[in-house]
């Protein structure tokens, strides 16, 4: 993979990025949202673009997916560029996929889903993920000035997404002290950086940091295995319909506290990337102090929906520090789901 980062990159170095991967007819694919920055992008690789291609939906909907590709074979692609956020880049991987054509990806926000082979549908209420290196990006281009319009509701969310893939890579089985190192100084970056987004969005210092961030966290990500608290957000978000990035905003500190007593050495590590000796909590105050949500309950999710959550979560397999039974998943559910200031614990509530 090659990394770009520079400002104004998105426009000048991805027709450059086409170039040297040899392609000559490229779809690029964005969200409605993005479909104007995505149009520019289109624009600056003259007869090399395909065509525009806005569909992607949040937690990439199989129906959205299938019609992508589709329309990828119909206009004669031989490479795919993803314009956007999460949807974006989980639709470009979602062609890439199926297809096996090189995807270049061109992130507008901060969740790091750009430096992972993670790929994920969304098919009769249930999200899938899995892993497959044909997902992983050729090249990204990462831009500081196409994130300046970027609403500091969702740099805040879309950051600390980001925080929380380096958060899980600390505590991973298959984690490492390169690893170790990158999460850190992932963690130190973007959590630096938000705070001086909020206070002034346009500074393109902070949006530059925050992306070196992302790239460091979504690396993290991509070499690691994800545990209880992505467990959490898939379910969330592809059985409940939250949003993707506030959810994870909102879980991260509960399933940290949940975690921390059989991870010292990553809460250590947090501790000292977040200049505090409570990670969780700081983790929470950050989101609250910058307008983040706090809560599940305040994201849509119902009482009532904890405990199939919790039951969907503890029915899954995946690596985590601490074994997960539905009633230590309806814990953390709980907790989120009232927001209040999140404790460590062993076996005693969150809250």
């Amino acid at each position: 993979m090659r990394v770009v980062l520079r400002p104004g990159a998105s426009v000048t170095a991805t027709a450059g990025e086409v170039d040297r991967l040899g392609l000559r007819r490229v779809l690029v694919v964005s969200g409605a949202r993005g479909a104007d920055t995505a149009g520019a992008v289109a624009d600056s690789l003259g007869d090399l673009c395909a065509g525009v291609h806005a569909e992607a939906r949040m937690h990439v909907p199989a129906e959205v997916a299938d019609r992508a590709v589709e329309v990828a074979r119909e206009r004669g692609a031989d490479g795919c560029v993803a314009v956007g956020g999460g949807s974006s880049i989980g639709l470009g991987k979602a062609i890439a996929l199926r297809t096996g054509l090189p995807l270049i990806a061109v992130p507008s926000t901060y969740s790091g889903s750009e430096m992972t082979p993670v790929w994920g549908l969304t098919e009769h209420g249930a999200k899938r993920t899995g892993r497959d290196p044909s997902v992983l990006p050729r090249s990204v281009v990462y831009d500081p000035d196409l994130t300046l319009s970027l609403p500091v509701p969702l740099s805040v969310t879309s950051g600390v997404n980001a925080v929380a893939h380096a958060v899980e890579a600390l505590y991973a089985p298959d984690t490492s002290p390169l690893i170790a190192l990158m999460a850190e100084e992932g963690v130190r970056a973007m959590t630096s950086a938000l705070p001086e987004i909020a206070a002034e969005p346009s500074d393109p210092e902070a949006r530059g940091r925050a992306l070196y961030g992302a790239w460091l966290c979504g690396s993290c990500l991509g070499a690691t295995t994800m545990g209880l608290h992505h467990k959490l957000c898939h379910v969330l978000g592809g059985t409940f319909g939250l949003p993707h990035a506030e959810t994870h905003t909102v879980v991260l500190p509960y399933a940290l506290a949940f975690n921390a007593p059989a991870a010292p050495a990553a809460v250590q590590a947090l501790n000292r990337a977040l200049g505090t000796d409570d990670a969780p909590r700081a983790l929470w105050a950050l989101a609250g102090d910058l307008g983040a949500p706090r809560s599940l309950a305040g994201l849509g999710l119902t009482e009532a929906d904890l405990k199939g959550a919790a039951e969907l979560v503890a029915g899954q397999a995946y690596a985590n520090p601490r074994p997960v039974t539905a009633q230590d998943a309806l814990t953390v559910l709980e907790a989120a789901f009232a927001g209040r200031a999140p404790r460590a614990a062993a076996t005693s509530p969150l809250i």
